[in-house]
């Protein structure tokens, strides 16, 4: 019944290669034959992304056939009674599952008596498709602007794109909040026609130059919103968030030309930014620039004759200044849709950014406060409290304390009963101690939350520690079932087990209720104002949204620590599978959490200690880590508890630390610096490159121009505000516009700053 070219896996898989029908075909299928006979219920499977790594599932478990009736109430079946759901995501077309009653060899020799029992057996005959989707890089753009016409009160929206060829809008209006899609009234632009009595299919028209498409577009004031998706072919749709793209309109008559704006970071930034940001009239501020402005005009041109040249160039400067004012604030009212690269291109923040869990302000500088000995003295929390006025001197903004839980290790990460704070670190009281004084004196805290494993209370029938006490007295329905070493009853794990203590269920919703309601208390009760998430390979990134938009954190991270790729030892030049992992878990938290950019340091560690600094670029010329693909949620880090410290699991090249630090506090991402490096020798080093970030505005979203990636030496331009090299090779900035000055210098490395 195996397909051909089936490989088995381990004991318990198979591995099958779908294949096309022909070459025109755009589907791959694999066709299974079983008995009607046989004692199989039920086909399970997943499957894989040869090209990217990736794995699809439903919601962390596998995909269901049932072969007999009785299976079809099971929550992940896929079948003629029940649908499922796949995670939003975007491509890897459809996926059709075919299913024919056949015949058993009973039925084909006789047709006078039919067996009730096996009848019930074989699987009913179903032909559905449903979508498989994982999410794609783009690099186009789009922008839509709306105003108001004066004379009729309709809305006038123009949308431009750079993505050329036959481009197909679908668009449709709104009334409410709804977003339910309605046809308005024409007139419609040229090449428009109605789909399917839901939406009108406007071909957008080629833009001067042929280097783009634009289409505008009439909207009655009666409406609040315009709703769109893109066609680019039959295959690809652009989408934002597997949503409708909305942009709303000016619901009020008296508003002119000025509707809100709002800006989509690739697929994750949501809709409420555009709504937020809704239109407002002119200010007094802007009728007063107006104002003086046509009084400066008004000045200059009754009186040229008596002026002076000097008195009228003076006039003129004043223009100029306030018509700079009144363009900024006119750039602030225009309504802009952009689909950036999220990888590369994103935006620099405003001077108020918004707070996302993923990316903080964007501004965030991260201080890891602990080493993996820390828990030794008993005391730790009160040893920190008095540090904390130099480490707020110092430039950062948020920090990171140890877990508080009871623990069956000392270190904190086998917790045991999760509301007992009272650790080796210190008792619930200093803890609060602590962070009350880390808010004194501006610093965020994030809490270490360990959410994979939890060591038991109690032992089973079997002699199995698999049952709990305390306040969250769970019993073995919360462990996964896929563990031997802890014989869960619960669900299949969504992730990778972690064999030491048992690995709990996050499928089951009386496990995520206990814990969205465990993180609330230590948010209200500690005042934590996020968090670090340890192991979070274990489970899906989709429960972690699902914390994350319960307790709603200033800043998460998760700690995603996967292997690098190798080949007979050596690494490879190309991490984009390794980074392509993080970017998953990433993207299946919705971007609610960042994630310690792992593949940055792996690459580090071969360029520095081999002196191969041409692998700190990629392909396209880009920063080859989690960096290079998505920076706002890439927390960048050379050494943390478990990879240095007394651990040294994966320590950082010996005598290349600040290098390191050269690198990751001057790009984009999130910095982190480990306690043991900040006091140490490296002290004052680490401080002024801090300090030159925090002196510069360098940020999560900076953007990156390598310009050296050769055998010794790495150098780039960070958004034109700093240049900094690393390694033993020569290389100076070039003077042009900008002239550079020499601010700090180490080992192996320089840091420039435009001046």
């Amino acid at each position: 019944m195996r397909p051909p070219g089936s490989v088995p896996i381990k004991d318990y898989a198979i591995e099958t290669p779908l294949k096309k029908s022909s070459e025109e075909e755009i589907f791959h299928e694999v066709k299974i034959n079983f008995d009607p006979k046989s004692s199989i219920a039920a086909i399970n499977f997943v499957l894989k992304d040869e090209e990217t790594g990736a794995w699809y599932q439903h919601r962390g478990r596998d995909f269901k056939v049932p072969l007999v009736d009785y299976l079809l109430n099971d929550s992940n079946v896929v079948g003629a009674k029940r649908g499922f759901n796949i995670w939003p995501g975007a491509f890897l077309r459809k996926m059709l599952l075919k299913a024919k009653e056949l015949p058993s060899k009973d039925q084909e020799s006789s047709s006078g008596s039919k067996d009730v029992k096996q009848e019930s057996r074989q699987v009913e005959g179903f032909y559905e498709e449903q979508p498989i989707t994982k999410q794609v890089v783009i690099q186009n753009l789009i922008t839509v602007s709306v105003t108001k016409c004066p004379k009729t009160a309709k809305n006038l929206l123009y949308l431009e794109t750079d993505i050329s060829g036959e481009v197909v809008l679908h668009w449709g209006v709104c009334r409410n909040d709804a977003k339910n899609w309605e046809i308005p009234a024409g007139p419609y632009p040229s090449e428009t026609t109605v789909f399917k009595d839901k939406a009108l299919r406007t071909l957008l028209q080629p833009t001067d130059g042929g280097n783009g498409c634009s289409g505008l577009f009439t909207i009655d004031q009666e409406f609040v919103g315009f709703l769109f998706v893109l066609k680019l072919n039959e295959k690809t749709w652009l989408k934002c968030k597997e949503n409708d793209f909305h942009i709303p309109l000016s619901s009020s008559s008296s508003m002119h030309a000025q509707p809100g704006q709002g800006q989509y970071e690739g697929q994750l930034v949501s809709e409420k930014t555009l709504e937020e940001n809704q239109a407002v009239p002119r200010t007094p501020h802007s009728k007063g620039i107006i104002n003086e402005m046509r009084n400066l005009v008004s000045d200059i041109s009754s009186s040229r004759k008596t002026k002076t040249k000097e008195a009228q160039e003076g006039i003129l400067h004043e223009i100029e200044k306030l018509a700079a004012e009144a363009y900024s604030m006119f750039r602030s009212s225009i309504p802009t849709l952009t689909l950036t690269e999220k990888a590369v291109s994103e935006s620099e923040p405003p001077e108020t950014p918004k707070i996302c869990s993923g990316t903080g302000t964007g501004f965030e500088i991260l201080f890891q406060g602990f080493n993996w000995e820390s828990h030794k003295s008993g005391r730790w929390y009160m040893e920190l409290k008095e540090k904390v006025l130099e480490i707020s001197s110092l430039g950062f903004t948020v920090i990171w304390l140890p877990p508080p839980t009871e623990s069956v290790s000392p270190e904190g990460y086998m917790p045991k009963d999760l509301y007992n704070l009272n650790s080796r670190y210190g008792s619930i009281d200093e803890l609060k101690d602590l962070v009350k004084s880390l808010h004194e004196v501006g610093l965020k805290v994030l809490g270490d939350a360990v959410l994979n494993h939890r060591c038991a209370h109690f032992q089973n029938q079997n002699g199995v520690w698999n049952i709990f006490g305390g306040r969250l007295n769970w019993d073995d329905q919360a462990v996964v079932a896929d563990d031997p070493h802890f014989q869960g009853r619960g669900n299949k794990s969504s992730g990778d087990n972690f064999h030491a203590a048992p690995n709990i269920d996050h499928s089951q919703d009386f496990v995520r209720k206990d814990l969205k309601e465990w993180l609330c208390w230590l948010r209200d009760e500690i005042g934590y104002d996020g968090w670090r998430l340890d192991f979070v390979k274990g489970f899906w990134g989709g429960y972690v949204k699902d914390y994350m938009d319960t307790t709603e954190p200033y800043f998460a991270v998760g700690e995603y620590w996967d292997s690098l790729s190798y080949t007979y030892g050596e690494t490879d030049h190309s991490q984009d599978a390794h980074r392509q992992r993080i970017i998953d878990w990433i993207n299946a938290t919705n971007g609610t959490a960042g994630a310690f950019d792992v593949t940055t340091k792996g690459i580090l560690h071969a360029a520095l200690g081999k002196c191969e600094y041409w692998r700190l670029s990629d392909h396209k010329g880009k920063p080859p880590g989690v960096m290079g693909w998505w920076p706002s949620r890439a927390v960048t880090f050379i050494e943390n508890h478990d990879t240095g410290s007394t651990q040294g699991h994966w320590r950082f090249p010996s005598g290349k630390e600040m290098q390191g630090y050269a690198y990751i506090l001057t790009h984009p991402g999130t910095p982190t610096v480990f306690y043991d490096h900040i006091f140490s020798h490296y002290h004052f080093e680490i401080a002024s490159l801090i300090a030159l970030r925090n002196r510069k505005k360098i940020h999560c979203r900076s953007t990156v121009k390598i310009t050296e990636a050769e055998r010794d030496v790495y150098a780039a331009i960070i958004d034109e505000k700093v240049a900094m090299k690393i390694g033993p090779g020569h290389y100076e900035p070039q003077s042009g516009s900008r002239r550079w000055s020499l601010a700090i210098e180490g080992n192996d490395y320089k840091v420039w700053e435009a001046s």
